[in-house]
């Protein structure tokens, strides 16, 4: 058994990199400051943040509880000036219009894994730059896409093969943020690209496929010319219709899918998970439907955040491969853009 401890520090300690780690109606660890904390074989031992506030809350609940010695820096050059060895694994939970900035930063500093919050950069060009940086450097990046740790999505992944041959899947997000408008590129503020992006990632992850030519339409657009409403359609090698749907008009928030093959069903989103298999009906003599299999049991909890920062510590160990690498976050980025295109 590897017995190796990890360094790991922080840039960013706002929502994701902190703050969400507080909110009692999610699971928990739900930021990289909690997440990496409740790992045993993580030290986290240093944060950054242009924020005082934020780095003084941080510094507060982490120092002594936690940890015996954590450093704040005032920004993330200070972080890096300031240790003759670079911590082992560094997180950069920033906002996205900083991803590239910070990304370079860390990446300049070489340490043995960069763990960057989605979405990777703004686009595919500042994606790309992300990178070259990274191979020239040979540092390894994850983007956190939660979906692929969580145990929920993960039999879903494995259930697949279970449901005969596909015929169709559907993807459903719907919220109150703007889908898109030009002017919120160069910050990052809407949803086709701040939630779609997870929402493109686990289809992409569940079927091991591209998604590429897309046929837009049910556009919809406010009075400010902000894209509110989109569908777009696919068709791929191994299912002929996939839908993604996404509102934002909504007085709510939902993320779902439906999957539906020939011998069964998938129906998982926030919050559920429901697995269907084809059995001889009880309604109708001579015909079958589907039932609902409770041989699938699932954990409490997905382990979303816990196991993201498992499978970091894995890949350092060397027994196993990152499962959201640099370059899935960069192919997500380009079907989002070949929707963008059509809804301009």
């Amino acid at each position: 058994m590897n017995d190796k401890m990890y360094t790991a520090a922080l840039i960013g300690t706002g929502r994701i990199g902190f703050t969400l780690g507080f909110d009692k109606k999610r699971e928990q660890p739900a930021s990289h400051t909690m997440a990496l904390l409740a790992n045993k074989k993580i030290r986290l031992i240093a944060a950054a943040d242009t924020n005082q506030e934020n780095l003084e809350c941080w510094e507060k609940f982490v120092k002594g509880k936690f940890v015996r010695e954590a450093k704040t820096f005032s920004t993330s050059e200070e972080l890096y000036k300031a240790f003759t060895k670079i911590p082992d694994i560094i997180t950069v939970a920033v906002n996205e219009d900083s991803h590239l900035e910070e990304c370079l930063k860390a990446i300049k500093a070489r340490p043995r894994l960069i763990i960057l919050e989605k979405p990777v950069a703004l686009n595919s060009k500042e994606a790309e730059k992300i990178r070259l940086a990274a191979e020239e450097n040979q540092v390894p990046v994850m983007v956190n896409h939660e979906r692929r740790f969580a145990a929920d999505y993960n039999t879903a992944k494995a259930y697949i093969k279970k449901i005969g041959t596909l015929q169709s899947i559907r993807g459903e997000l719907y919220s109150g943020l703007r889908i898109y408008a030009p002017e919120f590129e160069k910050d990052g503020s809407y949803s086709l690209l701040h939630d779609g992006t997870h929402l493109v990632d686990i289809i992409r992850f569940l079927l091991d496929e591209d998604l590429e030519n897309p046929i837009v339409c049910g556009l919809y657009k406010d009075d400010k010319d902000a894209v509110r409403n989109f569908s777009a359609h696919y068709s791929t090698k191994s299912c002929p219709d996939i839908s993604l749907y996404m509102s934002g008009r909504s007085r709510f928030f939902s993320f779902g899918l439906d999957i539906l093959g020939t011998e069964g069903r998938i129906c998982l989103g926030n919050g559920y998970a429901k697995f269907y298999q084809r059995k001889e009906s009880k309604l109708y003599t001579g015909f079958y439907s589907l039932s609902r299999d409770h041989s699938i049991h699932l954990p409490k909890k997905t382990g979303y955040f816990a196991n993201m920062v498992q499978n970091a510590v894995d890949f350092l160990d060397e027994t196993a491969p990152l499962k959201s690498p640099l370059s899935e976050a960069i192919a997500d980025l380009r079907v989002l853009e070949e929707i963008k295109a059509k809804l301009q």
